[in-house]
């Protein structure tokens, strides 16, 4: 009896957390955030993909580098990954020109982008750290999102040039104690992983940099992880929604896939600045702040 009541108090009491996370999300206009962090992450999402079909161009073949674009682009934007890396190959051809024009435009819009989470999470913290929230030197603020940028760029180069190695033992055959393992399907699979483990590391590093308060990184690494399943389970819904009932190709024609990569960007915004939230929420109790000020929006 003492088991069945206990289980129903902790039920209660997630209940009336989350109705806090809901409460002060909506308080901190998450879905008018999340929505501007969206556009202009979209904004230089585009360019981005541009300079690592140029840069990686160089490093693999064509197949290779559309099966890199197909896998990672569609743990950005799923349902539209390989078009969108089959609609890359023609800028190849003016290589020179839009690298350019692509890394002045992707530094840019990644930087307000990074900007408008910065001030998300601002937000979101000094609702409950109100004391304690301060704000960056101006040029440290600057600095983070070409961090970032240049992050992801050294681990996509990395992964890269791993798959050449890979690709050597694709078609081998390995016998142990009488066994025949094949490879083969091998390169697709340690592409996901690798992925997968840098959204991971990506999402963790956000929650623990971007706050203007300190987050402990016990907490960050458990928003990191609630960050990635929850995109990853909503990515696969995703797919199967375009796949299967959406009518986004129908209704808005030639712009479906601005529009489809549009609205996956602001889902994965609001898991983002959610999960903040909830940090915000969980370091607050431990912090014995349950009580922190707020601010009339």
């Amino acid at each position: 009896m003492s088991g069945t009541t206990t289980v129903a108090e902790k039920m209660k009491h997630a209940g009336r957390f989350m109705r806090r996370v809901l409460r002060d999300f909506r308080r901190n206009q998450g879905l008018l955030l999340s929505g501007a962090i969206a556009y202009y992450t979209f904004l230089s999402i585009v360019p981005m993909v541009l300079l690592a079909v140029i840069v990686l161009s160089h490093v693999l073949a064509e197949t290779q580098l559309t099966q890199v674009l197909s896998v990672y682009m569609d743990m950005v934007i799923p349902g539209y990954s390989v078009t969108l890396a089959e609609q890359m190959k023609p800028f190849l051809e003016h290589r020179i020109v839009v690298g350019v024009v692509g890394f002045l435009a992707m530094l840019f819009f990644s930087s307000i982008a990074f900007s408008m989470l910065e001030n998300a999470m601002t937000l979101i913290f000094f609702h409950r750290f109100k004391q304690r929230t301060k704000r960056r030197h101006l040029l440290v603020s600057a600095i983070i999102p070409y961090l970032y940028l240049s992050l992801i760029a050294l681990g996509v180069i990395a992964v890269s040039g791993a798959i050449g190695v890979i690709e050597g033992f694709v078609y081998r055959q390995i016998v142990h104690f009488g066994w025949d393992f094949s490879l083969e399907g091998l390169t697709g699979v340690l592409l996901y992983l690798t992925g997968l483990a840098g959204e991971f590391l990506i999402l963790s590093s956000i929650y623990l940099v971007m706050p203007s308060v300190r987050v402990s990184l016990r907490y960050a690494l458990i928003g990191g992880l609630t960050a990635t399943v929850l995109w990853e389970l909503t990515r696969r819904l995703m797919i199967w929604y375009y796949e299967a009932i959406s009518m986004v190709n129908l209704i808005y024609g030639p712009i479906a896939i601005a529009v489809g990569a549009l609205l996956c960007i602001e889902v994965a915004a609001i898991i983002i600045l959610l999960g903040a939230q909830v940090i915000a929420e969980l370091q607050a109790g431990s912090d014995g702040d349950d009580h922190a000020g707020e601010v009339n929006m």
